[in-house]
């Protein structure tokens, strides 16, 4: 399930759940990649480093999702799913950085949460 994303409610749930998260990219082969991330978000677009394998996953298949895990004793991760619109080139220490502008947003129920609660919420003030 995913609702359309409410970029002034993405605002406060980002600065919710902070700015670790865990970007996936696809590969050639199909198979995820999965890497630790510091997103920076403006408020249009989330900006954040990436190495040379993310760089060519996205370059090739420019769809990401980012994951916020649930905080310590959270009921809900955060799922973003954007379009990467650029792909910047750092200096020679491998620090390039990728900016993804979302399309959609999820709050997630954890497995295991207690309770009763829907599997999937919409991301609103």
């Amino acid at each position: 399930m995913s609702k359309a994303v409410e970029l002034t409610a993405l605002d406060a749930r980002i600065a919710e759940y902070g700015p670790a998260a865990f970007l996936v990219t696809v590969g050639d082969d199909g198979r995820p990649h999965v890497v630790s991330v510091q997103v920076d978000w403006d408020g249009e677009r989330m900006a954040m480093g990436a190495g040379r394998t993310t760089r060519g996953n996205l370059a090739a298949r420019p769809d990401a999702t980012l994951l916020w895990p649930a905080p310590p004793g959270g009921d809900y991760s955060l799922l973003v799913d954007g379009l990467v619109d650029g792909l910047v080139d750092g200096p020679a220490d491998g620090a390039d950085t990728v900016t993804v502008v979302p399309g959609s947003a999820i709050l997630h129920r954890v497995a295991g949460a207690t309770g009763d609660g829907p599997a999937c919420r919409p991301v609103t003030s």
